[in-house]
């Protein structure tokens, strides 16, 4: 069965399984032998303050790299812009030895739009679930899919 398989809000492609876990997907990763695994994360309902705060947001980025076990290369990028207040807001980059992790944070609902690429694996759902917890999100929904 290829192809995408939606388990508990996670699209993941390729896995073979009605739910994948973390270590599931590291394995299906390894055994494919893929060139990166990509997490996208949506988190909605955020702590408003918690999203407008680029300090907050730094930290941010330093812990997630920490917890997924990424080497930061250089700083973060931090910018506030947005040429409509629909989607004004913080947005970020951050290069890692194995890619990237960006995201964008929208003032006008309170969510948060986050993608993890990386050629090194980690574990997507507790990726998510720290992101859910540091910026105190109603709700999230993320999907995987692995870059061949």
């Amino acid at each position: 069965m290829a192809g995408n398989v939606m388990t508990n809000n996670v699209a993941v492609s390729g896995v073979m399984a009605e739910t994948a876990s973390d270590a599931e997907i590291v394995a299906q990763f390894k055994q494919r032998g893929c060139w990166g695994l990509y997490t996208s994360v949506d988190l909605k309902g955020c702590d408003p303050a918690s999203i407008r705060d680029p300090e907050k947001i730094h930290r941010f980025i330093i812990e997630l790299c920490d917890l997924i076990e990424m080497k930061r290369f250089g700083e973060p990028q931090i910018v506030h812009f947005g040429p409509t207040e629909r989607v004004a807001g913080y947005s970020m980059t951050q290069l890692i030895e194995t890619s990237l992790i960006s995201g964008h944070f929208a003032n006008e609902t309170n969510a948060a739009y986050l993608d993890i690429f990386s050629c090194k694996e980690y574990e997507p759902s507790k990726a998510a679930e720290f992101c859910r917890d540091f910026f105190g999100a109603e709700s999230v929904t993320y999907q995987v899919l692995f870059r061949d």
